[in-house]
């Protein structure tokens, strides 16, 4: 099931709704997907009736607004974090447990929305595609054993990271991750019954038509039943919540020479059975 959030056209209030092929969907009674995701994906009915095409509406991000900012991995890709010994200071040996950093909740933007170049702020704006998990039943203190038990879906998500930023604050990401509209998220939701084998999903960004990060999540250094028992631990994850898992190698800052988007690129970000991002810088 691929659940969607959209704005229907003369100003109404954003609803929600489910694909029932890749150009129509019809709409749900739920007032957002929060209430959905909080329901469960049994108590999710489709309703009959003439499905709506899917051009007709502004597709926004599946949660416009997460209740809480969304939770981020570093470093869990091993070739992008060996990638990044070249801009380290020192050299770094793998870590142990997860690092993790939020976006904050104006960061999200939608899937086909523009990305604001920031231009003022940064002149080092880049790329991270990133599978994004949304958790259906919270929790805290989650075992790996039952981590999977707690996910609702699964949707696509670009960590845009303004990289100077990023580090000015004495190393810490918050900010640099956490500028307005630096989060595309989207299309839609998979729910994870459809969704078999999330740890084996292809990952690419492209820029322009040109191919930057072509990778899968099969090289995920901490897989998700790691990702959700650590952040649970003492922690309480809520219905709704989102997990972006890391990226993998091919960001632009690691380049030679470095590359960074530009007002007027077209970023595209898919992910295999999910779907695709396409955002313009500027």
């Amino acid at each position: 099931m691929r659940l969607l959030t959209y704005a229907p056209k003369g100003g109404a209030a954003p609803r929600v709704g489910v694909m029932v092929d890749d150009r129509h969907f019809v709409p749900l009674k739920a007032p957002d997907m929060l209430a959905l995701i909080a329901a469960g994906r049994r108590a999710i009915k489709v309703p009959r009736g003439t499905p709506v095409k899917l051009a007709s509406v502004r597709l926004l991000a599946p949660i416009p607004r997460p209740r809480r900012n969304v939770f981020c991995v570093g470093w869990n890709y091993v070739e992008h974090f060996r990638e990044g010994e070249s801009i380290r200071a020192t050299r770094q040996d793998l870590p142990a447990h997860p690092t993790f950093f939020t976006k904050t909740v104006t960061a999200v933007n939608g899937p086909y929305d523009r990305i604001p170049l920031h231009a003022e702020v940064t002149q080092k704006l880049d790329w991270e595609v990133e599978l994004g998990v949304i958790i259906g039943r919270g929790g805290r203190d989650i075992t790996e054993a039952n981590a999977m038990k707690h996910v609702f879906g699964y949707t696509v998500v670009n960590d845009v990271s303004a990289r100077e930023v990023q580090r000015q604050h004495g190393q810490q990401w918050f900010k640099g991750k956490s500028l307005d509209g630096l989060c595309p998220m989207g299309p839609w939701i998979v729910t994870a019954d459809e969704l078999k084998d999330p740890a084996d999903l292809r990952v690419t960004t492209r820029v322009n038509g040109a191919v930057k990060q072509d990778s899968s999540t099969r090289h995920m250094y901490f897989k998700i039943p790691r990702i959700i028992a650590e952040l649970s631990a003492g922690l309480t994850l809520e219905p709704g919540d989102v997990i972006s898992t890391g990226t993998p190698e091919g960001v632009g800052q690691a380049r030679t020479p470095p590359e960074f988007l530009k007002a007027g690129d077209v970023l595209e970000t898919e992910i295999a059975g999910i779907g695709m991002l396409r955002n313009r810088i500027g």
